[in-house]
């Protein structure tokens, strides 16, 4: 709307122009060569205009005439680019179908019409890995790499078939290439952070995560960087002990639950004096992720305690986590050391239902602590039976120690604390709970026997001419009962085994107990044997 309203406006000028120069008529005078021109001035403007339009005019056609070599070059040049355009759609459509005849022939095509086409570099490039032409493939990538809008497109390339023929340090480069050019790129900057940390080499996997924090979540670079200064806290550990423990505090801070840097720390901080501090950072780490290896630095903050002053302080912090099995563990291993074996047993009651290999193994040394070697043993055999323990687990690798990357795929922060995947859906049967005897070394108490009936005067029976009783009928078979419903995930069980109270060895013979068809025959041969 608004340009209406200028159009008129404008045109409005002009008229209002015209007018004011008709209303106020004057002359123009040209003497030239003995020439006079006398005419009005509104015609001499009219002149003056028509004399400009036919000025440019010529000077266009000239101009078009002058540059009509270019137009007529510039059309083919539209045709071939177009042409060229049509053989990248008709290649790439190809590659994404698996077409190799097709992609090849549209990837010459397009190299002849557009050479300098990015797209048909990328087209010449995947025709060449779908023919399994490698060599062709990373000549073309090589080719992208020369020019500015494709390098990091050509990089990424070459890391690929890099990787495709096991050179991991040409792809290392060219990560770290492509991570220098574009640093805001995820996967080179990635692949260069998995490179470093291969290397072991913390300090530059710290830098190439710093400039990869604008392009992280924050909650993802605080836990990598803190994974990360604890791997190089642990290295550090033997030749600069300041800096560790510098580094760990970070960790620790960046990461509350980060049971290694946890660790680290307090230790570091126990050998430095500052047991306060080290103990409020073992305890906020063991209220998240219980581990035994906080419960061994914690009772050793300060050196020289006595078994009762380290048990007291584990059963501190096991208050902290009652419900959790290291707690149990932890009391029954500060017991054991303090020679307290019935505490020691009273702490894993709670666990000898199904016991792990630890729990196992715990009971195996507290009966061999308290001098009997036949219940030890029976539990080291009940031990190896036993469901496994959790562990640091990484992509199917177990490990005694946590490591800050998988050993298989060189991820970050890759092992965690649980139980190895091989033991989760294996199906065992359970352990039976012990039955304590009521009173130490009293016999166990029998059945009560089934009650004969009174046998009958064999006179009596004949005078009164009765029948002799026909023998009853044996109970009717039980019906099983119906099969239940198998879960979608198995319920896991430890192992059976006989336990370490076993009641008689496997060669003894069981007796049978007598059967009540049997009884009521043996009463019939007696009553008319």
């Amino acid at each position: 709307m608004w340009r209406v309203v200028v159009f008129l406006i404008t045109a409005a000028f002009i008229a209002l122009g015209i007018a004011w120069f008709a209303d106020r008529p004057g002359a123009v005078v040209v003497t030239w060569l003995g020439y006079r021109i006398e005419t009005s001035l509104m015609v001499a403007a009219v002149a003056v205009i028509l004399i400009a339009a036919f000025v440019i005019v010529v000077w266009a056609v000239y101009r078009a005439i002058l540059r009509s070599p270019d137009h007529v070059s510039g059309f083919f040049r539209h045709r071939r680019a177009m042409k060229g355009h049509a053989a990248i759609t008709r290649g790439l459509i190809a590659v994404g179908s698996g077409d190799m005849h097709t992609a090849r022939k549209a990837a010459d095509e397009a190299a002849r019409l557009t050479s300098d086409e990015p797209l048909a570099m990328l087209l010449n490039a995947q025709a060449a890995q779908l023919a399994g032409d490698r060599g062709a493939a990373e000549r073309a990538f090589r080719q992208m790499t020369r020019h500015a809008h494709t390098k990091l497109l050509g990089l990424r390339g070459l890391y690929i078939e890099a990787h495709r023929r096991n050179d991991h340090a040409a792809a290392r480069l060219f990560a770290e290439e492509a991570a220098k050019h574009s640093p805001g790129v995820a996967w080179a900057s990635q692949a260069a952070l998995e490179h470093r940390c291969a290397a072991r080499d913390w300090a530059g996997a710290l830098a190439v995560l710093d400039d990869m924090k604008p392009s992280l979540e924050a909650a993802t670079w605080r836990r990598e960087r803190a994974v990360l200064l604890t791997a190089n806290a642990l290295a550090l550990e033997a030749t600069d002990r300041d800096t560790a423990r510098a580094q760990a505090l970070q960790a620790v801070k960046l990461a509350p639950d980060l049971v290694p840097a946890a660790v680290l720390a307090g230790r570091l901080l126990a050998e430095a004096g500052s047991v306060r501090k080290a103990g409020k950072i073992l305890d906020a780490a063991w209220q998240q992720t219980p581990h035994p290896d906080i419960v061994a630095t914690y009772a050793n903050l300060r050196f020289g305690d006595s078994a009762r002053e380290r048990r007291a302080r584990v059963q501190r912090l096991a208050a902290r986590r009652p419900d959790s099995v290291e707690s149990a563990l932890a009391l029954a291993q500060a017991a054991l050391e303090a020679r307290d074996f019935p505490a020691a047993r009273a702490a894993l009651a709670d666990h000898l239902r199904a016991p792990t290999r630890r729990v196992a193994g715990l009971m195996a040394d507290i009966e061999d602590a308290d001098g009997d070697v036949g219940r030890a043993r029976e539990w080291m055999s009940r031990a190896m039976r036993a469901a496994p323990d959790p562990a640091w687990t990484a992509d199917g690798v177990v490990s005694e120690q946590w490591q800050p990357v998988s050993p298989v795929t060189g991820k970050l922060d890759a092992f965690q604390w649980k139980v190895p995947v091989a033991a989760i859906g294996v199906e065992r049967p359970a352990i039976e709970p012990e039955v304590p005897a009521s009173v130490e070394g009293a016999p166990a108490v029998e059945a009560p026997a089934e009650t004969a009936a009174p046998e009958p005067d064999k006179n009596t029976a004949t005078a009164a001419g009765s029948a002799p009783e026909p023998p009853p009928k044996p109970a009717s078979k039980p019906k099983p009962a119906e099969r239940p419903v198998e879960p979608v995930i198995p319920v896991v069980h430890a192992p059976d085994d006989p336990g370490p109270e076993a009641a008689a060895d496997a060669d003894e013979p069981v007796p049978e107990p007598p059967s009540s068809a049997s009884g009521a025959w043996g009463r019939l041969r007696r009553m008319f044997g």
